[in-house]
């Protein structure tokens, strides 16, 4: 019996072990696709991507790059993530046409193969500045801005962000071994190179037309990995790619700088409306969801958080609206101070993060319209006549009941009534309703030319 355990476990070890080395994800490269604007989406994606190829144990990783540029923060939290990974990471500029502008020559430097294809191009990594507060108005100067460089331009902050990024991707350059001196010349002049110039000048390692022909060529090659020197052996094998989900979808989507006041606007519109009407649930449920979702989305983000509170202050002045007697004061007052802060929200050049003209007017317009709409039926509920309670009673017009002086029945609104007079009333004469005390009716008769 012993020796049937000791085989049985025998055989699971040995299975394992073998499932272990000749795992199809073992021989599986992971190919992950960075299109567009580099945000915090694109930045949870390939942390994402790098985590799951490690926990595969697969020998490389293949990033796919074509970008504009994009957020320095996220920029960062990707090379961190390549730096970090346990697996190779080889960075490709493709297709034909791509580029791996700004934010996109930092993570070339940092990965462990850069390669691009034929017709790509690369550099003007100089940095732009992004949120915080307003710049102050620079002096005027006799050099025209055409003809002065960065440090004459701009001002002590910019400076100081500029040789941060230069001391950054030039420890990258040292890092990989790569051509030092054009690092800084393409942060501190925004230059650019093609595929083969930058072969040439050493900035990338390779020219590829394809992924199968990278595999190809960077067989064989040393890399070093958190301190260890790693053989490539990329020769036959399989390519997964890992897409984008519904994840980095609902990221992108959120981090939009257009879609952060809409997101704000409808959280408190909903919530404004859960509370005066306790009970609908569900306007409440959504404007908490989006609230939620924009305020997540504003800490992820370079917001200039004055901005962010002219959104807020601005949709606050336009629900007000609805309920103060303002004549329109806080309606435009509200509007003008949303469209402030949505300009002021995000201050950047970076392509894919600027704001769009169309939609904060629309968004304010939207708002405006919403409360301006509720504003005239709450109105028009104000000057109508009441229909219920006892001060719909006031003005009714009936008929008495009986003879009476003082105190008498009367029929009002086919209910009988106890009623006071000041003046005699003759049975089956009409009366008016001038006041009500409880449930006594104070009347009057009505005279001829009233009826």
């Amino acid at each position: 019996m012993r020796m049937l355990r000791l085989s049985f476990f025998l055989l699971l070890t040995f299975a394992s072990w073998w499932a272990l080395g000749d795992s199809p994800a073992n021989r599986t490269v992971v190919l992950l696709q960075l299109n567009g604007p580099i945000g915090p989406a694109g930045a949870d994606y390939i942390a994402r991507g790098l985590k799951r190829a490690a926990q595969r144990n697969a020998p490389l990783v293949i990033i796919e790059l074509d970008t504009p540029g994009g957020l320095d923060t996220s920029m960062r939290e990707i090379i961190q993530a390549i730096l970090g990974s346990p697996v190779p990471v080889a960075t490709y500029v493709a297709p034909s046409g791509a580029r791996a502008a700004s934010a996109g020559t930092f993570l070339l430097y940092a990965s462990h193969i850069a390669a691009m294809s034929p017709g790509t191009t690369l550099g003007a990594a100089t940095p732009v500045r992004v949120g915080g507060l307003p710049s102050a108005p620079k002096p005027p100067s006799p050099v025209s801005d055409k003809n002065r460089t960065p440090e004459q331009t701009d001002d002590a902050m910019t400076r100081k962000i500029l040789n941060d990024s230069i001391a950054y991707i030039r420890s990258l350059a040292q890092m990989r071994g790569r051509n030092v001196d054009w690092a800084e010349k393409a942060v501190r002049e925004a230059a650019s190179l093609t595929a083969e110039e930058a072969v040439r000048q050493k900035v990338v390692d390779l020219q590829a037309l394809d992924v199968s022909e990278l595999l190809v060529k960077i067989d064989g090659r040393i890399v070093n990995v958190l301190g260890q020197d790693k053989r490539l052996e990329t020769k036959g094998l399989e390519i997964q790619r890992f897409k984008p989900d519904w994840r980095f979808e609902l990221l992108s989507t959120i981090t939009n700088p257009n879609v952060l006041p809409i997101l704000m606007m409808l959280g408190v519109f909903g919530l404004f409306y859960e509370l005066l009407n306790p009970g609908f649930v569900l306007p409440g449920v959504i404007g908490a969801i989006c609230l939620l979702l924009g305020l997540y989305a504003s800490h992820v983000m370079p917001v200039n958080y004055a901005g962010l509170a002219l959104i807020m202050v601005g949709i606050v002045f336009m629900v007000a609206e609805a309920f103060v007697p303002s004549f329109g004061a806080l309606g435009i007052g509200g509007v003008i101070a949303f469209v402030a802060g949505s300009i002021m929200l995000i201050e950047t050049d970076v392509e894919g993060f600027q704001i769009s003209w169309i939609a904060v007017i629309s968004t304010a317009v939207f708002g405006a319209a919403a409360f301006g709409g509720v504003a005239t039926l709450a109105a028009r509920a104000h000057q109508r006549r009441i229909v219920s309670g006892s001060e719909e009673m006031i003005g009714s017009y009936g008929e008495a009941s009986m003879d009476f002086d003082h105190k008498g029945r009367v029929h009002v609104h086919s209910e009988e009534w106890n009623a006071e007079t000041t003046q005699a009333i003759e049975a089956g004469q009409k009366i008016k309703v001038i006041g009500i005390e409880g449930l006594l009716l104070k009347v009057e008769p009505v005279r001829t030319e009233e009826n």
